[in-house]
This record gives structure tokens, C-alpha cells and sequence, in this order.
């Protein structure tokens, strides 16, 4: 073998005992406290709804579904497991089979008029009802947005980050759906 050819050899082997002993001491003095999650205060606690994996926010970590179909079931007088049920099978069948166009977007008042029509039809309910139900189901979730928004606005004024003339501005924009926030 050439004397080139050992020399080149022993070098990338001396660089990669050394790469191994720089990753054997960075271990060695690797901080072994675990490094707080997205969804964990610094105390490490996890934040509310967030105990099962959930993504904390407004619906805890039951998500959308299940919450909506708890207010439905409530409001309409039914067990819930038949109102999720029938929501997962709406769901289902209206599927969409190729990505949204994003330059449109559906309705919500033909969307809402088309899940009642839906859920009447798989839960034997007046549609009526049931469209009458989803209106104050939704009208509260904006009135609880609406004030999570204000509440988080009023403590931006108080810390000096906004005027409140800022803040009722954006609040304004918020309530006319000019900006939403992640609400859905």
C-alpha cells in the first residue's frame, strides 16, 4: 500500500476517533434536564387540555367534533354518542376529493344550512330545529372568542404594548371579521 494512501487512512481514522470522543464528552456534559414541550409552562406542568396531548385553546383536547357534538346533543335533548356519530358519517360523506380552491371560499351560511339538512336527515330530526341549535351554538363560540380577544387586548393596554385606541380598533376588525385569530 502507498505511503499516501495509510497516511490518508490514519487521518480520517484519527478524525473519527476524535468526532467520537467530542460526541462521548458533549454527552458527558449534556444538561440533564429535560427540555420543556410546546405545551408545558416552565414549571413543567402541562398547560390546561393539554393532558392527554391536546392542543390547548378553547376546546381543550376534546377538538371541534366533540365539542360540537356535546352542545348539539345538549341543545337538542339527544344522547351525544349518536350526535358524534352522525357528525364522523356527515363528515365522511363530504369528504372533499381534491384540495380546496383557495381563492373561494364556501359560504357559511349555505355550509350551516347544509350540515342541519344533513344531521336532520341521519339523527330523524326537524331540520329547523337542528339549524335553530347550531346558530346558538356558534353565536356563543364567537361571543367567547370575542371576549378571549378583548381580554387579551385589555392586557396589552394595561402593560403599555398598545394604546386602547389600538385595541379597540383591532377588536373592531376582530368582531367584523376582518381579521380572525384561529377562530374557525
Amino acid at each position: 500500500m502507498p505511503a499516501s494512501r495509510k497516511t490518508a487512512i490514519a487521518i480520517a481514522s484519527g478524525v473519527l476517533a476524535l468526532g467520537a470522543g467530542v460526541g462521548v464528552a458533549g454527552l458527558a456534559y449534556a444538561d440533564p434536564t429535560p427540555t420543556p414541550s410546546a405545551t408545558s409552562t416552565p414549571s413543567g406542568t402541562p398547560l390546561p387540555g393539554t393532558e392527554r396531548g391536546g392542543v390547548p385553546g378553547p376546546r381543550g383536547d376534546r377538538g371541534q367534533a366533540g365539542d360540537l357534538a356535546n352542545k348539539l346533543a345538549s341543545k337538542l335533548g339527544i344522547d351525544e354518542a349518536k350526535v358524534a356519530e352522525a357528525l364522523r358519517a356527515v363528515r365522511e360523506e363530504n369528504r372533499p376529493t381534491s384540495p380546496p380552491d383557495s381563492t373561494t371560499r364556501p359560504d357559511p351560511s349555505e355550509r350551516a344550512a347544509a350540515l342541519a339538512k344533513a344531521l336532520a336527515s341521519k339523527l330523524g330530526l326537524d331540520e329547523t330545529k337542528i339549524k335553530t341549535a347550531l346558530d346558538e351554538i356558534r353565536t356563543a363560540h364567537q361571543a367567547e372568542w370575542s371576549a378571549a380577544v378583548k381580554a387579551k387586548l385589555d392586557a396589552a393596554v394595561k402593560d403599555g404594548t398598545l394604546t386602547q385606541a389600538e385595541a379597540d380598533a383591532v377588536q373592531k376588525a376582530f368582531d367584523k371579521g376582518v381579521i380572525n385569530f384561529g377562530r374557525r
